[in-house]
């Protein structure tokens, strides 16, 4: 683990931290932090930062409750840079946005970004929308059924591939499983955000059976 003493502070003596949202991974803003508000930020476990507008420390939520706790905080191959991975408690942005970085700037025809995020909003979409020919609208009308009937193909199909040892084709079929495993999440209600949680107390629970594990 780094010592806080090693990183490289500018001539004002603040170091940029990069806040990311430790679910999501979107990037949340760039603030400022001066050695004072990292320890503050280390201390509480919640992001505190140097305001250089208004020349003072600011802790991220005191007035507006949108705190970020922090989940791990990394410095770069330099030193001279941060990441801050957080858990908000509400928007970055001052704006009220989730993130402050919203203008495009360039985006590529050729290559484009891809979230299971924007999956759900689409798939969210086919629902309340019902586009006329789309698979996903068929699937959302004919209901919980056959919704279920496809979640018990598609597993078919992976045991199939996964047993024949054929790679591209178990992650072509994963790939149809995890489409209609989602259909079946918004169908039921369920969000990306209730399997991230249950599967990160899964982990915590994991992790502490490795440990006693390695200590008998």
């Amino acid at each position: 683990m780094l010592n806080i003493s090693e990183l490289k502070f500018d001539e004002k003596g603040l170091i940029p931290a990069i806040v990311v949202d430790a679910k999501t991974k979107k990037v949340l803003t760039l603030a400022y932090m001066n050695r004072e508000s990292l320890a503050i930020s280390l201390e509480k476990e919640l992001t505190c930062f140097w305001s250089r507008s208004r020349n003072e420390l600011w802790l991220k939520g005191e007035t507006s409750g949108n705190y970020q706790h922090i989940v791990s905080i990394t410095a770069d191959c330099d030193k001279d840079a941060l990441v801050v991975m957080v858990e908000p408690d509400g928007p970055a942005c001052h704006t009220g946005s989730e993130s402050c970085f919203t203008h495009p700037v360039f985006e590529s025809e050729e290559r484009h970004e891809f979230s299971l995020e924007q999956l759900m909003t689409m798939l969210v979409g086919r629902k309340t929308e019902k586009k006329e020919g789309s698979y996903t609208t068929y699937l959302f009308e004919k209901g919980i059924d056959k919704i279920l009937k496809k979640v018990g193909e598609e597993c078919t199909e992976v045991i199939i591939a996964g047993k024949a040892d054929d790679k591209k084709e178990t992650v072509y079929e994963i790939a149809d499983l995890a489409y209609h495993v989602m259909v079946l999440m918004i169908q039921m209600g369920i969000s990306l955000e209730d399997i991230h949680d249950e599967l990160a107390s899964r982990h915590v629970i994991d992790h502490k059976v490795k440990q006693e594990k390695m200590t008998k």
